[in-house]
């Protein structure tokens, strides 16, 4: 296959013509991108590394984990692959990769995951769908480190609760998952801490990634007025819990049931972030649905909690509809699990803040691949794909990632055919309100912690004055 085209890409991810959502992302339309941005790179007679190849293996690089997740184990795999084509293999030398790797814009692999998500949201059956019809987005923020480098530190410093030296720059994300396909929609990031990089502020960030009708399904971290009154401003709807500065008082407004009424809210001053022309066009008070929910599973935190709404008729959605939807919201903490702890992004490898974008976002370009061929798999036993083992499809898509590239087409059906069979019948365990202590069983060997600058500790060893 010529490693000028970015059928490799498609192929080592298990799709092919014909199957469903195959559309949402095309060969030609990954090289339309490239060629919008003037990415041609790699096209000399002796040059192994064009976009396609490059793509390929850092994308290899997020299937594989502990030291196969190396520069030097991607270039090796690009070696196997070569030597497996009968092709001249490359120098066994990262540098070249490693330079070709920096060229690739994050601009387009930022568009790939979107296409892919977008694409397949588009196409889902409307059984995936809230109450058969709604386009619900789980948002949520977590954080990522990365190695301690100045150039990485001047762009997402360090908590200052930290000595210098002593902690790792921190980034924060903020991301908008699709409930029906578990796909990422968009993500944000920032620093860790400073002005306008709190998880609001991220999230304001990805506002236009929503279509009227939409719902934002979020935690009470995201319910305040403005938040609320923006999402109204472009016909979002959004599910949320009350946030801890409000207090839900069901002896006021429009009583709908039990625990269950509508509530004016009043326009609150304008906060800093906010200029004077956006805070006056901000209703001067807003209307929302405020439902008591009930909490009886033994191990919760919380026996009663409080859901607000703009989903006001009641006859079309239930205080019941709304409390099943918002226990979903949980879904969001177990897919960032799976991107930072399956996919391994939790810690990044790159030593500079571009390059950190870069492996982010290939990550999350693996994530939504893995996501798409999940889907082609339900699709096939009818079930909901979050029912599948995202585990179990990253193992199958890794066991053939060089050998379906070599294969003739007949065997590239049948093993696409095996691996979508399988992935099918590792569904994940119904384990309704799972109950588990947070602590882990297994002691891991105790470490010294370093406590000074790893200069300084330096010095003390070869002056033997360590303490």
């Amino acid at each position: 296959m010529p490693f000028s085209r970015f059928g490799l890409v498609l192929r080592s991810f298990l799709q092919h013509r014909g199957l469903p959502f195959a559309d949402v992302l095309s060969e030609a339309t990954i090289q339309q991108h490239f060629d919008e941005e003037g990415v041609a790179f790699g096209q000399g007679e002796d040059d192994v590394y064009t976009p396609a190849l490059t793509l390929w293996a850092f994308l290899s690089q997020v299937l594989f984990k502990g030291e196969q997740r190396s520069c030097v184990a991607a270039v090796a795999r690009v070696i196997v692959l070569l030597l497996s084509l009968e092709q001249r293999p490359c120098a066994d030398d990262s540098g070249a990769y490693c330079r070709a790797r920096a060229k690739l814009p994050v601009a387009i692999i930022r568009r790939l995951v979107v296409q892919v998500a977008d694409g397949c949201e588009q196409q889902v059956p409307t059984a995936w769908l809230w109450k058969g019809r709604h386009h619900v987005y789980l948002a949520d923020g977590s954080t990522v480190s990365m190695p301690d480098t100045a150039a990485n530190q001047a762009d997402y410093p360090q908590p200052t609760t930290q000595e210098p030296g002593l902690g790792f720059p921190i980034a924060r994300m903020v991301v908008l998952i699709s409930l029906a396909t578990a796909m990422i929609k968009d993500l944000a990031i920032g620093p860790y801490a400073g002005k306008e990089t709190g998880e609001t502020a991220l999230l304001r960030q990805l506002l236009e990634r929503f279509q009227s009708g939409d719902i934002l399904l979020a935690d009470r971290y995201y319910c305040s007025y403005f938040m609320i009154a923006l999402l109204l401003e472009r016909g979002i709807d959004f599910v949320v819990r009350l946030h801890q500065a409000r207090t839900a008082d069901f002896r006021r407004g429009r009583r709908l049931g039990p625990g269950d009424h509508l509530v004016e809210w009043q326009r609150p001053a304008r906060p800093e972030w906010m200029d004077q022309e956006t805070y006056e066009r901000m209703p001067a008070s807003i209307q929302v649905r405020e439902v008591e929910v009930q909490v009886h599973q033994p191990g919760f935190r919380v026996d009663a909690l409080v859901v607000v709404t703009s989903l006001t008729d009641a006859d079309q959605y239930s205080r019941d509809d709304l409390a099943e939807l918002y226990h979903q919201r949980w879904l969001a903490e177990l897919d960032i699990r799976t991107i930072k702890i399956t996919l391994g992004l939790d810690v990044l490898r790159c030593k500079s803040p571009e390059m950190v974008r870069r492996e982010i976002w290939t990550g999350l370009l693996a994530y939504n691949l893995i996501r798409q061929t999940m889907l082609q798999a339900a699709l096939r036993t009818g079930c909901s794909p979050r029912q599948l083992s995202f585990a179990a499809a990253l193992q199958k898509i890794a066991a053939s990632w060089n050998t379906i590239l070599v294969c003739q087409d007949a065997t590239v059906l049948l093993l696409i055919e095996v691996h979508l069979g399988d992935m099918a019948t590792h569904q994940v365990g119904d384990r309704p309100d799972r109950v588990e202590p947070r602590a882990i069983k297994r002691r891991p060997k105790p470490q010294r912690l370093l406590m000074q600058p790893r200069q300084q500790a330096r010095a003390a060893l070869l002056a033997g004055t360590e303490e």
